[in-house]
């Protein structure tokens, strides 16, 4: 019994301590955040290439079918087969409708390109 006096007399205490949250200054909503500036991080490629003409090599996880459906989803059709070169772009030989044959190139952005 003098256990649980001695525990609630603790408990109202702490909760008389923390305060009443209607008079204090201001409530503090969130982490806090630097509102510095923060530096660049150069390994993050954030230059948008979506339109750009050039590929840009590196690790690829596309499979043949999907560098084969990227292609073909900016208006090209593929007449053989796709290679990866030591780079990661996909390769291939693919024309536009009633266009000549040119070489297209996928990278492990997504980013088609002719050449």
């Amino acid at each position: 019994m003098l256990r649980t006096i001695v525990a609630l007399s603790a408990t109202s205490i702490l909760l008389t301590a923390c305060g009443n949250s209607d008079t204090a200054e201001a409530p503090v909503e969130g982490p806090a955040v630097s509102t510095a500036e923060a530096p660049a991080n150069p390994a993050i490629d954030t230059q948008d290439t979506s339109e750009k003409a050039a590929v840009t090599p590196g690790a690829n996880s596309f499979t043949e079918g999907q560098a084969r459906e990227a292609i073909e989803k900016q208006g090209y059709t593929v007449s053989g087969p796709l290679t990866q070169d030591a780079q990661g772009i996909w390769m291939g030989q693919a024309s536009k409708s009633g266009g000549a044959a040119t070489t297209v190139s996928v990278d492990y952005k997504g980013v088609v390109s002719a050449s």
